[in-house]
Order: C-alpha cells, then sequence, then structure tokens
C-alpha cells in the first residue's frame, strides 16, 4: 500500500477513535465507514463500527462487524471488545471463549486487560478474571477503576487483604469514592477498635451526588451495626427513603406478578403447555427471599465432591423471557408471565441448560443455581425440569425483614426494589410465603423448606437432611463449608467463609422500635415471627 494511502488510513482511525471518545457517534461512524471503503481487508474499520453500534446501545447489529474484524486478523483489543458486547447479549459462553483468545494474545494496553477481567467476572471466572485485572492496574495504577475492579474481584475470591489494600488505594487518591467505602465496608465485620466510621462520616458531609450519598449511608449503617450503634437504622432509613424516590417504585408493581403468577398456575392451569420437560437431574435450586441464608446452604451443597456453585444465574428468568416471545424490557412482568404458559416445558429446560452450561463448573455432575428470586420460577422449574431439586431458606419474617432493609442490591434490578421500604418488603415477604404455600401444594415434595435457624441449631442433622433431598450420597466436606475456596460474588462472601454461627439471628431487636409497626402487620396477617 503507498504511504499516502497508508497514512490517510491512520487519519481516519484516529478521527474515528477520537469521535468516540467525545461521543460524536455520527462523526465516528462517519470515519469507520470511510475506514472501511479505503480497504476492506483491515480489520480496524469494522471494528470501529461495532464500537459505535455498540455506543448506540445497538449490540445486535454490533456483533456481526465485530466477526468482520476478527476474522481480518486476531487483536486483542478487537477480541476483548467483542467479548464485552457478547456478555451483555448474554452469550456468556461465545463471550468467555473470545475473552480467552484475546488474553492468550498477550496484551499489554490496560483498558483491553481490564475488559477481558469484566467479561471473565460477568461469566463467573472470578479466578480467571485476577491475572488480567493485576495486569491492568500495573499498566495504569493511577487508574481507580481498574482498581476496583482488581478490588472486587480479590474479594470475590476471598483474598480479603489484597482487596483492602485495592480500595485503601482508591481512597487516598479519592476520598470520596463512594464505590471503595462501601466495598471495604462490606469486606469483613468492622469492631469497635477498628471501622472506618469518622471517615464515612466526612465523606458523607462531603458527598454532593445521590449515588455517593446513598452508597456512603449503607457504608455507615453497616459498619455501626457491626459495632452496635443504633444509629445504623438512621443511616438506612434516609437512604432507602432517597432510593425508593428515585426508583418510583409502588409495591403494585410486584403484586401484579404475584397475581399473574398465581392466575397462571391456578386459574388458568389448563392453558399451560404439555410436555415431559427435560429428564437431566444436574440442577440444584436454592432459593427464597434475599439475606435468608442461601450462599449458606449455596456453599454446604457445592463443597460436597459431586456438586460444584454456577452462583446466581439469570438462566431461568432469560430463558423464560426469551421463550415468551414478549417485547417488554423487562425480564418479568404479567404480560410475560402469562404468555409463559405457551412454553413447551422440554424447550424451557434445554434453554435453560444451555444458558447454565457456560457457567455450570465442568468438573462436577451436579450443580447449584442460587439466584434467591427463582421462587417465582418454581412452578417453570418443576415442569421444565421434573428431576431438578429445589432448596427454599426460610428465615424468621422480621429478620428477613431487617436483612433485606439494610442490604444495597443491584441499584437497578427489578427483583429487589421492594427492599428500600420496611412496608414494601413487609408485603413482598407475605406474597413470597403464599407463594411458596401454593407450590408446596401444587408440587407436594419437590421442595426442601429449609430453616435458616434449624439449621444453626442443629448443623449436622439439617444438612444430612438437605444432601438427602439433593439425592446425594453424604459428605462429610458439607459441615466444612467454610473451607471451601470457590469464589463468592454475593454480600455473604465474608460470612460464608466463616463457621456456621447465630451472631444473625435476632439481629432485628436492635431496631425493634422502627420493627414494631411490620410487626403487628406480620401479626394482623396471620404471620407468626417468633
Amino acid at each position: 500500500m503507498h504511504g499516502d494511502a497508508t497514512s490517510d488510513i491512520v487519519t481516519l482511525e484516529q478521527q474515528a477513535r477520537s469521535a468516540l471518545t467525545r461521543g460524536d457517534l455520527g462523526r465516528a461512524s462517519a470515519a469507520a465507514k470511510a475506514l472501511v471503503m479505503a480497504d476492506k481487508s483491515r480489520p480496524e474499520g469494522f471494528f470501529l463500527m461495532g464500537l459505535v453500534a455498540a455506543e448506540a446501545g445497538q449490540f445486535a447489529n454490533a456483533v456481526p462487524l465485530m466477526q468482520a474484524a476478527v476474522e481480518r486478523g486476531p487483536v486483542a483489543e478487537h477480541l476483548a471488545q467483542f467479548a464485552r458486547i457478547l456478555s451483555l447479549l448474554h452469550r456468556e459462553g461465545e463471550a468467555a471463549d473470545v475473552a480467552r483468545k484475546a488474553l492468550a494474545l498477550a496484551p499489554d494496553d490496560a483498558l483491553t486487560l481490564d475488559t477481558i477481567g469484566c467479561v471473565l467476572t460477568r461469566v463467573g471466572d472470578h479466578e480467571g478474571a485476577l491475572g488480567p485485572f493485576q495486569s491492568a492496574v500495573a499498566a495504569e495504577p493511577d487508574n481507580l477503576e481498574f482498581r476496583y475492579n482488581l478490588g472486587a474481584a480479590s474479594g470475590f475470591t476471598g483474598r480479603l487483604e489484597q482487596a483492602q489494600a485495592q480500595y485503601e488505594a482508591i481512597l487516598a487518591a479519592d476520598p470520596g469514592n463512594a464505590r471503595a467505602h462501601y466495598a471495604l465496608a462490606i469486606l469483613s465485620r468492622q469492631t469497635a477498635d477498628e471501622n472506618h466510621v469518622p471517615r464515612l462520616k466526612s465523606a458523607l458531609a462531603s458527598a454532593s451526588a445521590p449515588d455517593d450519598a446513598l452508597r456512603i449511608r449503607y457504608a455507615l449503617a453497616k459498619e455501626m451495626e457491626d459495632i452496635g450503634k443504633a444509629e445504623a437504622f438512621t443511616h438506612l432509613a434516609a437512604a432507602n427513603a432517597e432510593h425508593k424516590r428515585t426508583l418510583g417504585y409502588t409495591f403494585a408493581q410486584d403484586a401484579a406478578i404475584f397475581d399473574a403468577i398465581e392466575t397462571l398456575f391456578t386459574d388458568r392451569a389448563d392453558t399451560l403447555a404439555a410436555g415431559l420437560g427435560q429428564a437431566d437431574k444436574a440442577p440444584i435450586f436454592v432459593v427464597g427471599m434475599p439475606r435468608t441464608g442461601t450462599t449458606l446452604v449455596d456453599r454446604i451443597i457445592s463443597s460436597h465432591r459431586e456438586v460444584g456453585s454456577a452462583g446466581e444465574l439469570q438462566c431461568m428468568p432469560l430463558a423464560a423471557k426469551r421463550l415468551s416471545g414478549t417485547r417488554s424490557r423487562t425480564v418479568i412482568d404479567p404480560e410475560t408471565v402469562m404468555a409463559s404458559a405457551a412454553i413447551d416445558p422440554a424447550q424451557l429446560g434445554a434453554a435453560y441448560l444451555e444458558l447454565a452450561s457456560h457457567h455450570r463448573p465442568q468438573e462436577t455432575p451436579r450443580f447449584t443455581d442460587k439466584l434467591p428470586a427463582n421462587f417465582l420460577y418454581v412452578g417453570h422449574i418443576a415442569r421444565a425440569l421434573p428431576n431438578a431439586r429445589i432448596v427454599c431458606l426460610r428465615r424468621n419474617p422480621l429478620d428477613t425483614l431487617w436483612s433485606n432493609y439494610k442490604n444495597l442490591f443491584a441499584s437497578q434490578s427489578a427483583f429487589y426494589a421492594y427492599s428500600y421500604d420496611l412496608m414494601d418488603t413487609a408485603r413482598y415477604y407475605a406474597r413470597f410465603d403464599r407463594l411458596m404455600a401454593l407450590w408446596e401444594r401444587l408440587f407436594p415434595g419437590r421442595i426442601l423448606q429449609l430453616s435458616y435457624e434449624g439449621l444453626v441449631a442443629d448443623q449436622e442433622g439439617e444438612t444430612r437432611r438437605l444432601i438427602a433431598h439433593c439425592g446425594l450420597d453424604w459428605d462429610e466436606a458439607c459441615l466444612n463449608f467454610h473451607q471451601n475456596t470457590a469464589a463468592v460474588a454475593t454480600p455473604s462472601a465474608a460470612q460464608v467463609r466463616r463457621p456456621i454461627n447465630a451472631e444473625g439471628i435476632g439481629k432485628w431487636r436492635n431496631h425493634a422500635a422502627a420493627m414494631e409497626p411490620v410487626r403487628k402487620w406480620f401479626a394482623a396477617q396471620g404471620i407468626a415471627t417468633e
């Protein structure tokens, strides 16, 4: 190629990248298209057109463009961004394969390394993500986003000191960094002698963005509860009230979903598609209200020699959503629930197993899926996977409420929007309780209702009952779940690395006065709280 032509191509690529950085998608697209027309054998133009499509939210359109780029020569940056787009489309298996191909090319630029780490994190490979995150931080130590990602991966994999070091480095450079404050607070249990309360109060006083104040208040509340300060509730109440206003949530949104599920499986059960489902017995579903011991039970089961943990999979919600054919943007809503009646159980089971195959450990014949919200899908699971085992965690209603209220879930998740108001959470618990009673009537014997308090009181007896329900032979390792070295990507990461204990039982009593209205409401509903 002549020198001038090469120079023109370099200029067009620079123009496209510069426009992308500025957010000027029109100019970026024009430069990228010109790059393709200048030389269709080169990958850069197709790659940049794919990035423009992705930035515009047109991920499906970005895929063939990225494919065209990687077909024209393996470039680590191109593969990493292609993997990111595939993961955003929930094509996790392909995303993981492409990300690992990018890593095999030994990239040295920090953004590509961090992107690879993020993709591996999304597909549940937290150990695999550590290397690229470490390399990204080594290449650009001043990039706080890269440090945060490394800190999170270190925490998920039990490397608490390394995680703490990353978060402290972030706060040294940016004392108001709310994500680092919150991550540090939940990393481990604080004590009266060692905590970050003064620093957090200072950061809260300086916080200007609502999201920052939200996270810092949650961090304060967590640390204050750790050290026995009633002020924890004050910070939670302020944070949650503001966040509920931001979300625009009303309980009617969730009530409509519960109504639709109950209607489908009772009044309109005759509309459910006939079929036998998939015979595969590999999945073990751990469901229930969140923060009730689901991670603990997942660790117990996955300590068994025949079981690996796949984590909190979105596979059943995604499979049901896709096969229902509804066009709404939420994964679950009344329309989708009712449309799911027409899904062939075998097709739903196959779709679930295909999606789960990209996350489940390959070295064990069985795997756990511990998405708590799968309790909404027990009817679908029972029909689509008739040999799958289901365990539902039950915990004292008031401890359940308090544990939900004090936890900052994924802030935009539709599954947990109820948790920012105590009465909304109480109403949600009541509907959960009613739905589980329905599943028990419809599918007797399919679900083990496991008491968290009972498990704490009789660890071996209840663990033996749990393992037997899962169709497994006894394995002594299940009593030593805290020695399980697998990654944990939930707020319970620190707790499940300690032996079983009763510290979480009765915590609501520290805030009994504030909890009294919901206690009385439960009593009026006939829900026992003692």
